[in-house]
């Protein structure tokens, strides 16, 4: 058969049939072009568009202010250090609320500490929840996290070096300082630094923010790059001082572990000075080894992130972030154990506890289940 002048051996008629079914769009209506119809259809995907949208895993409805990014797998691990932050120290806060015998100026600290961190996971899974629930999250609730979240690991910080000057100072000038150590003295001193944090945590709500203007966010928005820069050299400077504060309570801890060696020998006229000597100075080493391992947390857990924070740019992609906050967020699931599950006083409250409340019930529900 010799094809038609207008038909090409390629184009069949069943061919030509099947193109003209799959290129057809619906008609147009009676008063609509043709040139408005192609304008209102979608365009076709392409092969180079990004999936997910912005490198986000859309889980649930939950947007990014004026990013258009969904819940990132890392907005999940954030809100999974968060779920275990806020379960350690809300134990720890029901432990030092519930004993009597806790109620020193030191465990005053300690609680100030696992309060600050409680607050912080709490603000690190509501930000998850909001960011999974609201469609398009609000302006008043991207500021309210963050004033939560600024002022928890503002107050987690200020409390992590009142703890440390509390230590230098109980060991520099043990009887001065013991005698002025009281109750009201500590509870104005925690009073003035939450004041001081809440009012740093008030900022962004007030205003001191980014979202009207982006060129000025950083890349922890929604603070501007002068407010990230101011904490980023805050945090240094702490982690400085404390370091100095560290090395001090060595070097005191050294000098008194000689000083007590040659008492005990002049005392008991037996032995060897530098056996005694050698003996303290070995349990003085733990000691040091403990704060060593509590610098080395902090830093590793802070140190990056700030030194980000004062020198990346905004253009950066948001993962470096993410990948330098995770540590940030899990400093505050370690802080309980060091300054609080390791205590002595505080072990034997938790096996009272675990003792009088928990075992005879889940006694109770091993029977029940037995009996089922």
């Amino acid at each position: 058969m010799v094809p038609s002048p207008t038909q090409t051996p390629l184009q069949s008629p069943l061919a030509l049939l099947l193109h003209a079914s799959a290129s057809s769009g619906p008609s147009p209506g009676p008063g609509t072009s043709s040139t408005t119809a192609e304008e209102t259809s979608p365009p076709p995907p392409t092969e180079s568009s990004p999936w997910p949208p912005n490198g986000s895993w859309p889980v649930g409805r939950g947007r990014s202010l004026g990013s258009g990014e969904g819940v990132s797998p890392w907005d999940i691990a954030l809100c999974a250090a968060g779920s275990v932050v806020a379960c350690q120290n809300a134990l720890l806060l029901a432990v030092l609320c519930c004993t009597r015998s806790l109620r020193a100026p030191t465990f005053l600290l300690i609680g100030s500490l696992a309060l600050a961190d409680f607050l912080a996971g709490a603000g690190l899974v509501a930000n998850f929840v909001v960011r999974s629930v609201m469609d398009p999250v609000s302006d008043a609730a991207v500021l309210g996290l963050a004033g939560v979240l600024l002022t928890a690991f503002s107050a987690s910080a200020c409390s992590l070096l009142a703890i440390t000057v509390d230590r230098y100072l109980s060991l520099y000038s043990a009887l001065t300082y013991q005698a002025e150590r009281t109750l009201p003295f500590t509870c104005g001193f925690l009073a003035a630094l939450w004041l001081t944090c809440l009012g740093l945590g008030s900022l962004p709500p007030l205003g001191w923010h980014c979202l009207d203007d982006p060129d000025t966010c950083s890349v922890l928005k929604p603070l501007t790059k002068d407010q990230a820069a101011g904490l980023s050299v805050s945090y240094l400077f702490l982690f400085s001082f404390i370091l100095h504060l560290y090395l001090q309570i060595c070097r005191v801890a050294f000098r008194h572990a000689q000083q007590i060696a040659v008492q005990r020998h002049i005392v008991n006229h037996a032995g060897s000075p530098m056996q005694s000597i050698f003996c303290l100075v070995a349990g003085t080493r733990k000691g040091v080894s403990t704060l060593s391992l509590i610098l080395a947390t902090f830093a590793f857990c802070w140190v990056p992130l700030a030194i980000y924070a004062l020198v990346a740019d905004p253009s950066y992609p948001q993962v470096y972030t993410y990948y330098l906050a995770l540590p940030a967020a899990c400093h505050s699931a370690v802080n309980p154990v060091v300054y609080g599950f390791r205590n002595p006083e505080i072990q034997r409250s938790l096996s009272v506890a675990y003792t009088t409340y928990l075992r005879p019930l889940l006694t109770r529900l091993r029977a029940a289940i037995g009996h089922v």
